[in-house]
């Protein structure tokens, strides 16, 4: 067998001479910097890098000049190499030059609006991304809208422009372009010339040090370059920066930058900014259409947009790319504001001392003045520390205000203590009109307590008419005080309009309850099952099967108040729990935990034994990182309210089966939704299988033993007044859910009472429940609580009917013609 033979690997070959096409002195260099390398713009050429740098070392004139703190930038490519457009996007570039037509194939939705942008940009306009349309089968997205910037009337500038193109996604995974418009109601122009102009970078004053200048000629190559070899794209960065106090060189963003992580990249660009004296805020992300992995983040200046009125449009951003390794790249930049920019030194000035540490920890967020403002200049004091992370109120706040440019109703407030941001509590308009509809039961979900949490994440969630959570306020808690929590529900009390609660459903901490009594004298507040649930595999967890089966019977079999005690000391005294502390405690409490306590107090069906399920599901736990929150807060919301609208569908549109011939069955399915009719109608099929006898009457007042046929223990005593058709059952249904019983619908039938009393067939469960309670004052109402009823419906009716006024010009006639009708209406019955 022969040797394989180890060949040596070939030498290098020689570092390929480089060539200076381009060099960028940011933003206007001294006049004998820009004298020294005047010719560095047409055709400089050294060997390698080092001698790049060498010819610089040997130079009289400085590179860099302190007095400006600006960067001189150099690029640099191989001798002969064609330079490509730094401003060119490879994966789009391919299509650079097609015009937009019908049947024009994209890989990716997102290769669709790259496209577009590109083309736009070319012809002169801006683009956006318009609707989108969801699957009804699995509510994936199936096609998209992207429109010119100019589309809509909802600000000034816009022209309500008809230009647009919309891609469908195909079977194959494929995007295809299947409607289209391509002309403008405006003038096309240069894009860049669009943009307000650029103002320059005001110079710091007052920062010059011994160190710095002893460090004006540091030099940072922030393209890793080996023995002088081009990197693997061609292209070498080199920049003289800005030296900071501590004496090292201050990094700046440039393309190719990369990052273990996007929080990494984040906190990098928010330090570049505070240097060059700005505020950021997170920006778009873009998914992984695989997997839904996110692929993309865009970090941009505070003042992008123009969704509130200190916004002016601004272009800067950043944008990061995961890559194949895991790691992220830079690979879109853009540095230019159109605004003035603020040294770092003078950001906080205007601070008062008691509000310095909020300014420092939430650099980019509201100042000291704009907190005290919402909170109407009242200070809480809190005897405990702060659990949520400093970073948090400045994702938040930003996000705070860009939603309320959006939606006229969103309401936030913060909690101030001493000037440092404590709790937080945000609700959009949508949720608000909710609470004037479903706001009678809410749940405060803590259930981040659980786990050792990140984040306190809280919500507060009712039931809506089709049995399905909904949405009444989120919440940030600080610490878990007295006074932290009477702030929160004094908090959500005010963005309800004062709309007060029958019964809450929350933690039985004595901080909580105390809140409880404290704000909302007279509700009824029953404890969380997970946490009893938590307490008693805690407290009980040595005990038997057997005493664990006795103790569920003494719980949610027992019928009467003697027979709950009863039972409940004989178990204590079997298994010798007479001194458990935790027991002791339970009893004490059981008002507001045990069923046969709870069962005369409204709490819309939700079940005693089981907790109710987390309004955000998957999309957010006490675990969800900074980064991800608000995308998957808004991928969680959407995806109850996309359920809702699906009901609201279908409860308008579809007819449940009647089963019987009972009047009474088809007046509810009239009345009802889908989802409370199948609860009403499973109670009336049920009734048949009861015998009622009459055991006492007086007068109009009867009184009926319901017992279910062949079961002598399980009766129920229904109570039935003839003179004004009032009706109550033992087992306390109607009042717990809002439904009649099927002990009750025996009786009806009994009596061949062929319809409901309107008093036992409850709005919130009726499909208009949504469109407000037809109420006056005499129906126990106050006025304010029926003008704040009124507000809600007509606001959230008014934003239905902007959204779909603005879809087109003829729609947005038609809608302006309406109006103006309806205004003369509205006059005619002053």
């Amino acid at each position: 067998m022969e040797k394989r033979q180890h060949r040596r690997p070939p030498p290098p070959p020689p570092p390929l001479p480089f060539e200076i096409h381009t060099l960028d002195l940011e933003p206007d260099p001294p006049e004998h910097t820009q004298h020294m390398y005047k010719k560095g713009k047409k055709d400089m050429v050294f060997d390698s890098i080092p001698s790049f740098f060498n010819n610089i070392k040997s130079s009289n004139s400085d590179p860099y000049s302190e007095e400006y703190g600006n960067a001189v930038i150099v690029r640099a490519y191989p001798l002969g190499m064609v330079r490509a457009n730094s401003n060119f996007n490879v994966e789009v570039g391919r299509e650079s030059g097609v015009e937009p037509h019908k049947g024009l194939e994209f890989d990716s939705a997102d290769d669709a609006r790259e496209f577009y942008n590109v083309y736009a940009t070319r012809v002169g306009f801006r683009t956006r991304t318009g609707q989108l349309y969801r699957s009804r089968s699995d509510g994936s997205v199936s096609s998209r809208r992207f429109v010119c910037s100019k589309e809509g009337f909802q600000l000034s500038s816009r022209t309500g422009c008809p230009a647009f193109i919309r891609v469908q996604r195909r079977d194959s995974g494929k995007w295809v372009i299947d409607q289209m418009h391509k002309d403008h109601n405006h003038e096309l122009g240069d894009v860049e010339e669009s943009h307000p102009p650029v103002l320059q970078q005001k110079a710091p004053m007052g920062r010059k040090s011994s160190v710095e200048v002893s460090s004006r000629k540091k030099l940072k190559l922030l393209a890793e370059v080996d023995d002088g070899q081009p990197c693997s794209s061609g292209s070498i960065s080199v920049k003289w920066v800005r030296a900071g106090a501590d004496g090292q060189p201050l990094a700046e963003p440039y393309a190719g930058l990369v990052f273990t992580s996007a929080d990494e990249a984040y906190n990098f660009y928010v330090r570049y900014a505070d240097e060059a004296g700005f505020k950021t805020r997170i920006g778009q992300l873009f998914r992984s259409k695989n997997d839904g992995s996110i692929t993309s983040r865009r970090f941009v200046c505070s003042k992008e947009g123009f969704q509130h009125p200190s916004r002016v449009g601004c272009g800067a951003f950043m944008r990061i790319k995961r890559q194949e390794s895991g790691t992220w790249m830079v690979d879109r930049l853009q540095k230019g504001h159109n605004h003035d920019l603020e040294p770092h030194t003078g950001t906080h000035k205007k601070s008062s001392t008691a509000s310095k540490k909020f300014i420092d920890e939430v650099n980019g967020g509201l100042d000291s003045l704009d907190l005290l403002e919402i909170n109407n200049g009242v200070h809480f004091n809190s005897s405990q520390g702060n659990n949520i992370g400093s970073e948090w109120y400045r994702l938040l706040l930003d996000y705070f205000q860009s939603r309320q440019a959006e939606d006229t109703g969103f309401f936030y407030s913060v909690e101030v203590d001493n000037g440092v941001c404590m709790s937080m509590f945000w609700a959009d308009g949508r949720s608000r009109f909710a609470c004037s509809q479903f706001g009678d039961v809410i749940v405060v979900d803590t259930s981040y307590r659980k786990t050792n949490y990140l984040v306190p994440f809280a919500t507060f969630v009712g039931v809506n008419h089709h049995k399905q959570p909904v949405l009444l306020g989120c919440a940030l808690i600080a610490n878990e005080s007295k006074e932290s929590f009477i702030w929160l529900f004094r908090t959500w009390l005010r963005a309800m309009s004062g709309c007060r609660p029958k019964s809450i459903i929350a933690d039985q901490d004595m901080a909580i309850q105390q809140a409880i009594a404290h704000v909302f004298p007279g509700t009824r507040h029953r404890f969380s099952m997970w946490q009893i649930r938590e307490k008693e595999r805690e407290n009980l967890k040595s005990m038997s099967t057997e005493f664990n089966y006795e103790y569920e019977k003494c719980i949610y079999e027992s019928q009467t108040n003697a027979e709950f005690n009863t039972m409940w000391n004989a178990l204590v005294n079997k298994y010798g729990l007479k001194e458990n502390a935790w027991l002791k405690e339970m009893y004490e409490k059981r008002e507001s935990w045990v069923p046969l306590y709870l069962r005369g107090t409204f709490f819309a069906g939700i079940p005693m034994n089981e907790s109710m399920e987390s309004f955000f599901g998957t999309f957010l736990n006490a675990e969800t990182p900074l980064g991800d929150f608000i995308a998957r807060y808004e991928q969680g919301l959407e995806q109850r309210r996309e359920e809702e609208r699906k009901e609201d569908f279908n409860s308008s549109n579809l007819q449940a089966y009647l089963q019987t011939k009972e009047p009474i069955e088809e007046q509810c399915r009239r009345l009802y939704t889908l989802r409370v009719f199948q609860i009403f109608q499973k109670e009336l099929l049920q009734c048949y299988n009861y015998l009622g006898i009459k055991s006492y009457e007086e007068g109009t007042i009867s009184r009926y033993s319901v017992r279910r046929c062949g079961n002598e223990i399980e009766k129920h005593m229904v109570t039935f007044s003839a003179s004004n058709f009032d009706v109550s059952c033992s087992c306390q249904m109607f009042e717990f859910e809002g439904v009649l019983c099927r002990h009750v619908l025996r009786v009806f039938i009994m009596l061949d009472i062929r319809e409901i009393p309107s008093c036992y067939l409850l709005h919130r469960w009726t499909r208009n429940a949504e469109h407000g309670i037809v109420c006056d004052v005499d129906s126990g109402v106050s006025f304010q609580e029926l003008k704040a009823l009124m507000v809600w419906s007509l606001r959230e009716t008014a934003c239905k009917y902007i959204e779909s006024g603005t879809t087109s010009l003829e729609k947005y006639r038609l809608a302006c013609d309406i109006m103006r009708e309806g205004a003369k209406k509205i006059c005619r019955h002053r």
